[in-house]
């Protein structure tokens, strides 16, 4: 399936890309070839300035500019002294249409013109410029955009080395020190439902609780290396390499919903911008993403019937649909009991939120700190020789981290071809009908959409809807819950799963993105129940 997705967004964005530029050629959008009448003249500093008058410049872009532009720029002469090209500047207030045109050239700071005097006196100089050629935008935005992402890619995963080295390290002391298989045995009920296949005492096992522990904690930075080692471990009891195993698929099904106990990125955003209670997402986040956990985990354990050799119908024979039934609802009435009691605690002021702020502080900057001592000073007492085994575990994680390039390159490449190519465009004007049924805000669409593929693109999305709308205003508080309540499911998929070589994810990417959308529609029910 990973094939047909990676395979459909280059596709999908390429044709998207040439569609948009055929069209743009064909209507010249651009209006290339057309002069706009300018005065040029100096200002005070002997800037040079071109004027050119509000009612020219909509008539040939066919926009609706109120002001006369001012624009700043630069003349270019021959020998002869007279001007052949002018240089305009590109700032704030600059129409969009030449921003594009500075974009196109590869100067977002100005673009050059040609131009043609008529008349001068006095100091002015009256003259048509010829813009440069806008010609395939998209496709130029589209190239762009797969340098950009290859480079993010590697970068990213050049980051993940330190921390790789740093957390197996970590990690290996925890082992040989028996914290891991402790918390193993802690969570043996919930493991033993979830993972079934995985023997108890298996190395996995404590890499798995490791990685959800700091994933609900908000410790990205740890959870990703924790993930990593605890796929290589379940890869090592797959018969069949390079295809998923009913472990791992769900194992990604828990990380792509996200449950997260502190969204601490969102909360810094609402925090940065200004909010009066940049805490109050905690509630309606642990909602949508107890819902995207859900749907996650029953959409991974039903599908691996359905892959597992069997017919479709025998499968379905073996559901025990009253015990499903009896267990879906016991979890929505209990995800609703905490949500309702966090809105009762937080409403009667038995919470304050000052004081929550502060301890959220202290507990995401402490955390990683703690966890290295602990399992360090535990090592020790035990007789671990600690640094030895830091030094075994660390040079696994630079061999994992090195690994992934491929896959993240790819994965990313083909979401920055898509988007930049207006597939994201096209998907927003498809899914609307959808979404207005459903009542979310066309303005939040972007962000839905945007989460699954890019965590930096979201958040970027997400800081842009605050900023306009408020932190503290419907649609600031669900896009914040909706960061909260959702993972960048592409990312984990190919980080995950590339690290162990798995080529046939199975059912992975469908228990994802079905997490995902039950995210999305819980983090927008509850928050349109509370704050509308």
């Amino acid at each position: 399936m990973l094939n047909y997705i990676w395979t459909g967004l280059i596709v999908a964005g390429i044709l998207t890309a040439l569609f948009y530029d055929i069209n743009d050629e064909i209507k010249n959008t651009y209006k290339n070839g057309i002069g706009i009448p300018v005065e040029l003249s100096y200002d005070s500093d002997n800037n040079t300035i071109a004027l050119i008058k509000a009612k020219e410049f909509n008539s040939i872009y066919e926009e609706n500019i109120k002001n006369d532009l001012f624009l700043k720029c630069g003349l270019i002469k021959n020998k002869s002294n007279k001007p052949v090209f002018v240089r305009i500047i590109i700032e704030d207030e600059t129409p969009s249409v030449f921003k594009k045109i500075a974009e196109v050239s590869g100067e977002k700071n100005d673009f050059t013109a040609g131009i043609e005097m008529y008349s001068e006196y006095e100091g002015i100089i009256k003259a048509v410029i010829f813009p440069e050629k806008i010609s395939f935008l998209k496709i130029n935005a589209v190239t762009n955009a797969v340098i950009e992402y290859a480079k993010t890619a590697v970068n990213i995963c050049l980051g993940l080395i330190g921390i790789m080295v740093l957390w197996l390290g970590i990690m290996k002391i925890g082992e040989e020190a028996g914290i891991i298989n402790l918390l193993a045995r802690i969570m043996k009920p919930l493991t033993k439902f979830l993972f079934p296949e995985v023997p108890a005492e298996h190395p996995a096992m404590g890499a798995m609780i490791m990685n959800m522990a700091a994933n609900m904690l908000g410790l990205g930075n740890a959870a990703t290396p924790f993930g990593l080692k605890a796929m290589e471990e379940l890869d090592s009891l797959n018969s069949e390499k390079g295809t998923a195993t009913n472990a791992m698929c769900t194992f990604l099904a828990v990380n792509t919903a996200g449950l997260t106990l502190i969204p601490a990125t969102a909360i810094a955003i609402r925090a940065a911008a200004g909010s009066s209670n940049p805490t109050i997402i905690i509630g309606t986040s642990l909602f949508g993403a107890g819902c995207a956990t859900i749907t996650g985990i029953l959409a991974a354990k039903l599908f691996e019937k359905f892959s597992s050799g069997k017919g479709l119908i025998e499968s379905i024979k073996k559901i025990n649909f009253k015990r499903l039934f009896t267990s879906v609802i016991s979890a929505a009435i209990a995800v609703f009991l905490i949500i309702f009691l966090i809105k009762y605690l937080f409403e009667n002021n038995f919470v304050n939120t000052e004081k929550l702020k502060y301890f959220i502080s202290i507990a995401s900057v402490s955390a990683i700190p703690l966890i290295i001592i602990f399992f360090i000073a535990l090592g020790a007492v035990k007789k671990v020789k600690v640094y030895e085994k830091f030094i075994e575990g660390a040079k696994e994680g630079f061999n994992v981290a090195v690994k992934i390039i491929p896959y993240l390159v790819g994965m990313l490449a083909a979401i920055g071809i898509f988007r930049a190519g207006g597939g994201m465009e096209i998907l927003i004007n498809i899914l609307k009908p959808v979404t207005d049924f459903i009542g979310m805000p066309a303005e939040a669409l972007p962000m839905a959409l945007m989460r699954p593929l890019s965590g930096s693109g979201s958040m970027g999305i997400m800081a842009e809807i605050i900023s306009v709308h408020g932190p503290d205003s419907f649609l600031g508080v669900l896009v914040s819950t909706i960061f909260g309540s959702t993972e960048t499911t592409f990312y984990v998929i190919a980080v995950y799963f590339g690290a162990v070589n798995i080529k046939r994810i199975r059912h992975a990417l469908v228990a994802g993105i079905l997490a995902d959308i039950a995210g999305i529609i819980g983090a927008l029910f509850i928050v349109k129940m509370l704050f509308s």
